[in-house]
């Protein structure tokens, strides 16, 4: 039998056992799009010829705002170097 499953009786643990689950289901999912951002941020830099710093390639991994991350993607479509995707956030 798995260790993660346990029998929940009460509509209280039922209630809180679920919760919590749900929730931390909803956060790895932004994680995975954070990650999944990132990874494409770092791509099309390298694919359109940029040389990625190292302080740049930890900047984006590190970043979980969908919003900046956004951005970044947009921005690095038409970028011409890489100050153009990160100057002013």
């Amino acid at each position: 039998m798995p260790t993660d499953h346990w029998p929940v009786y009460s509509p209280f643990a039922k209630e809180h056992f679920n919760r919590g689950k749900a929730e931390g289901l909803a956060e790895a999912r932004a994680e995975g799009r954070a990650r999944g951002r990132a990874r494409a941020i770092l791509i099309v830099l390298a694919s359109r010829g940029f040389e990625v710093p190292e302080d740049v390639r930890a900047r984006v991994g590190e970043c979980t705002d969908l919003e900046q991350l956004d951005v970044w993607l947009r921005r690095v479509a038409v970028a011409t170097s890489i100050d153009d995707v990160f100057l002013n956030g």
